[in-house]
């Protein structure tokens, strides 16, 4: 059979360029974070996250038309990680330790989310092509909010708290122990335990 033939009874977008494409879009979103993360979101042009991923700065120009539209990508990417992981825990027999621990990884292994984030959700406060994706995680907070109260003050407040937490292990005002936010989360929400939480 020749290559026209075989072509031919290959199903579209199966010729892996789409899949390329869509990795190489990835690698630049990944590129753009560890710039906001290092640089802050001001340190984001078309040149640096070019020269963190290793690739000719024209072709960002061609997967991301603006620097808008990429900054736009990276929240994306880092909102949409955080609510799948906000929803994982919404749905598990204790939430709230489980978003303890969330808050807790700030410190650590999520780092580098907790600043892209900030940074970004910063820049939406003057961008509001950036604010709808910057408002997401609050509505999956809320969602592990209504797990203990309908109450809106109390869900408020857990927004809050959290929002509040974040930043403070990000500034290394507190320890990042997941007990102790365990237990502010619980006193936001007005839900005590046994055990004084």
């Amino acid at each position: 059979m020749g290559r026209r033939a075989a072509d031919r009874t290959r199903p579209p977008g199966t010729d892996g360029r789409r899949a390329r494409g869509e990795r190489r879009k990835a690698e630049i979103i990944d590129a753009t974070l560890r710039v906001v993360e290092r640089d802050g979101a001001d340190g984001v042009t078309h040149r640096s996250v070019a020269r963190e991923a290793g690739v000719p700065p024209g072709l960002l120009t061609y997967y991301f038309a603006s620097l808008e539209e990429l900054l736009v990508a990276a929240l994306s990417a880092v909102a949409d990680e955080y609510v799948a992981q906000l929803r994982k825990i919404a749905e598990s027999a204790d939430p709230l330790t489980g978003f303890a621990e969330l808050i807790a990884s700030t410190g650590s292994s999520g780092r580098r989310r907790a600043v892209a984030e900030r940074e970004l959700s910063t820049l939406a406060a003057r961008r509001p092509a950036l604010r709808p994706k910057a408002r997401y995680w609050r509505d999956a907070v809320t969602g592990i909010a209504h797990r203990y109260t309908s109450d809106p003050m109390h869900v408020e407040a857990l927004v809050v708290a959290a929002d509040g937490l974040c930043a403070a292990i990000l500034l290394e005002c507190i320890e990042p122990d997941p007990e102790h936010i365990r237990g502010v989360l619980a006193r936001a929400l007005g839900v005590f335990s046994a055990d004084g939480d």
